[in-house]
């Protein structure tokens, strides 16, 4: 008996979670935000990845590292990273499932998600064909940015950011995925390294431009849905009146003598 309740009151609990994580909107999400500063070092990784296009000895480590990495083929030959890129963003959502709370909605942590999406899309998918530079095997022209290890970065950083308040193991965690991601990404000789460090930068940047940007966009649109709810059972001829100023001239009677009266609302 006492195991069913305590079963019947972790089923609740998860509904009760649903419901608020799905259901709840605030007005505003001044909470939504992350500092200027912390777009300096995903900004100096893009920056990386860029000069090698003209630093020669950045190159030269592109080449050093790839030979490496072919001599000490440690790595398995399955493509894990192909599911790697995506758990950050796997376990947050299946975190939620199970009580551990973002620090956003559902509705506004998926925007956000999305939102960051379309930015990092945008930008690799126009650097690919750009670029043209040639993949280590030689399969495409494709190599730079690393668009696995972009969206891998542009993951860990949406969990640090929706629960490292609740544990700073959670971002170590999606880091650690990313992370992993671009190291199989150089030794299954997909990229070189410095299209997995300007993949890195992009992720993160998208990510955190994202949470600076989102919450505008959100604010703007709430002060309009307010707007509209306040205004909703007040007939349109009354709203139009409302928004200009009445005036109104009528004669009157005083004291044995005719005149006008003329009132304006101020």
């Amino acid at each position: 008996m006492h195991a069913q309740t305590a079963d019947t009151t972790k089923k609740r609990n998860i509904a009760d979670t649903l419901k608020k994580d799905l259901f709840t909107a605030p007005d505003t999400v001044r909470h939504l935000h992350t500092k200027t500063l912390a777009l300096i070092p995903p900004a100096v990784m893009v920056g990386y990845g860029i000069t090698s296009f003209y630093a020669k000895p950045l190159r030269q480590l592109d080449h050093s590292i790839y030979n490496q990495a072919s001599k000490h083929d440690f790595i398995p030959s399955s493509h894990t990273e192909n599911f790697f890129q995506y758990a950050p963003v796997v376990l947050v959502y299946g975190l939620n499932l199970v009580g551990v709370h973002g620090k956003n909605t559902f509705v506004d942590r998926t925007l956000i998600y999305v939102l960051s999406q379309g930015m990092l899309e945008l930008t690799v998918f126009s650097l690919k064909h750009a670029t043209h530079r040639l993949r280590p095997n030689g399969s495409d022209r494709y190599s730079f940015p690393s668009g696995h290890t972009a969206n891998a970065f542009a993951g860990a950083e949406f969990m640090s950011q929706e629960l490292s308040g609740n544990s700073v193991a959670y971002g170590i965690v999606g880091y650690a995925f990313a992370t992993t991601t671009g190291v199989f990404r150089i030794y299954h000789q997909d990229h070189w390294f410095s299209d997995v460090i300007a993949g890195a930068g992009f992720g993160i940047l998208s990510t955190k431009g994202a949470y600076l940007l989102y919450p505008y966009i959100r604010n703007a649109f709430s002060k309009e849905h307010k707007d509209k709810e306040k205004n909703k059972d007040i007939p349109v001829e009354l709203r139009q009146n409302k928004q200009s100023k009445s005036k109104i001239l009528l004669p009157s009677y005083q004291n044995g003598a005719l005149g006008l009266q003329f009132a304006m609302e101020l």
